[in-house]
């Protein structure tokens, strides 16, 4: 993600920690090993101000300090972290990554064109762009691709980044058209794109697809719809900003699921934790146009090694360790099921079940600010964390919250997750 996004504290729940952040079992200066990235939203109760209410400022205190003092949090969010604990954990990892006594970079040489060839190493595509944020990396992918195909139309889902995060920028700013060959919350069918009553130049696919629950499509699923754009003489680009735990769900490698698209887009700030930045792979004509597009928009900034140092440590230090993420969520969200059932919760889900990535959703039916209080006061007062931060969707009354397991997650048990919803619920109506 780039530019602002309206959910970007619901971030710190959907990918809490950092890469060298100096989080819980992380690489940072708190506790020394690294973990999550973040979420963000509508609105909760005491951010209105001006009418007797806590000021927002006091409200993400309060949830800043709940998440410094736990003694158990599944993921701390970055917002949680110091810029003290970020400055060290940095130049603590630094030189597991890079030799420190090279020059600097200097528009996008030295370590900058290290990480390049990395991501291109890793996800077997000729080229890799660096970019200060996924929003420019996916405009300009699809405006190459765009030229390339003479269509200006890229079919995508309504609920994609672009479509709800970016303001309208493809139209806006790129001249771009979208369509839209399903509104399910869940990625289109191949029949979905073979009938779709128009033609598209480009397949945008969000691997996972965020909004509707970091869902994922099966891998026969996923190699259908590809071939269906192909068909219809379209090309394809992965949105795969958190494309990197992907491989337990599809029991495939990294480089066997980017083969399938023509260009993938990946962030390093979610999933690897790392302080922003995110490239864009594929083909090296594509990779020369889009650096000269980065430019254009505004992306060759003069030097971004800090950024490229934690976007290493996170490759380095977090990517290996997403297996073991997803697989303790789906031992969490076992948990978080059978909690609320077992304390009797009038309903409550967890969406996708079993989670598919390391990130997942449960859904309550109760009031956000009623599930925010609680949140909030079991963290104070038995220091666990169980939640980030809850939103309203759906109906009136229902509530939904992202949860994120990664390095601190992986000391809970299942009987600790159960405990942990028991002392929640008793602090519900």
């Amino acid at each position: 993600m780039t530019a602002h996004d309206p959910r970007d504290d619901r971030e710190g729940a959907d990918e809490q920690g950092g890469a060298g952040t100096g989080t819980r079992g992380g690489t940072g200066a708190r506790s020394g090993t690294g973990e999550p990235d973040g979420t963000g939203a509508q609105g909760s109760i005491g951010e209105q101000g001006g009418t007797g209410e806590p000021s927002p400022t006091d409200d993400r205190a309060r949830r800043f300090a709940a998440a410094r003092d736990a003694e158990r949090i599944l993921a701390l969010p970055p917002m949680a972290v110091t810029l003290a604990e970020r400055l060290t954990a940095l130049t603590t990892g630094a030189a597991e990554v890079a030799d420190l006594e090279r020059p600097g970079d200097v528009y996008g040489d030295e370590v900058v064109a290290d990480l390049e060839d990395e991501v291109a190493r890793l996800l077997g595509k000729e080229a890799a762009v660096f970019f200060p944020t996924g929003t420019m990396a996916q405009q300009v992918a699809l405006r190459c691709w765009a030229g390339r195909t003479g269509s200006a139309t890229v079919a995508l889902h309504p609920r994609s980044h672009p479509e709800v995060h970016e303001a309208g920028a493809l139209s806006v700013v790129s001249g771009l058209r979208t369509v839209h060959p399903t509104d399910a919350p869940r990625q289109p069918t191949a029949d979905e794109v073979l009938d779709f009553e128009e033609p598209f130049g480009t397949l945008m696919l969000e691997l996972p697809q965020r909004e509707a629950g970091f869902v994922l499509p099966s891998w026969q699923e996923l190699t259908d719809v590809v071939a269906a754009a192909r068909e219809r003489d379209a090309v394809v680009h992965f949105d795969g900003a958190r494309l990197w735990e992907c491989t337990t769900h599809f029991g495939r490698p990294l480089t066997e699921i980017s083969a399938l698209a023509d260009s993938v887009y990946v962030s390093f700030y979610k999933s690897l934790e790392g302080i922003a930045g995110a490239a864009l792979a594929g083909p090296l004509s594509l990779a020369d146009e889009a650096r000269a597009w980065r430019h254009r928009y505004g992306g060759l900034m003069f030097q971004q090694f800090p950024t490229a140092l934690s976007a290493l440590l996170g490759l380095r230090n977090v990517l290996p360790r997403l297996p073991e993420y997803v697989a303790h969520a789906r031992v969490v969200a076992d948990a978080l099921r059978e909690g609320f059932a077992s304390a009797r919760v009038p309903w409550s889900r967890v969406h996708p079940d079993p989670p598919h990535t390391h990130q997942f959703q449960c859904w309550l039916p109760y009031a956000p600010e009623v599930l925010n209080e609680a949140t909030l006061t079991q963290a104070e007062e038995t220091g666990t964390q169980l939640f980030w931060r809850w939103f309203p969707e759906g109906p009136p009354g229902l509530s939904v919250t992202e949860v994120t397991v990664n390095g601190p997650g992986l000391a809970w048990t299942a009987g600790d997750v159960r405990a942990a919803v028991a002392e929640f619920v008793r602090r519900l109506p």
